[in-house]
């Protein structure tokens, strides 16, 4: 996995996380659920890419 992919999916997970606590603190259940799936597509996207180096090595 390149150092550019790793370091954009760390960004996108710490975004989820950031909106999650923000719906949380307000109240907005949507926000908060957005912020969620954000967390689960980037932890997707970082396992994909490390199983595609496991299979490229």
């Amino acid at each position: 996995m390149s150092a550019t992919d790793k370091a954009k999916n760390k960004v996108d997970e710490l975004a989820g996380k950031a909106k999650e606590k923000v719906g949380e603190a307000t109240g907005d259940r949507e926000t908060r659920d957005e912020g969620k799936g954000d967390q689960v597509k980037s932890n997707l996207k970082d396992a994909g890419e490390k199983v595609k180096d496991a299979f490229s090595e």
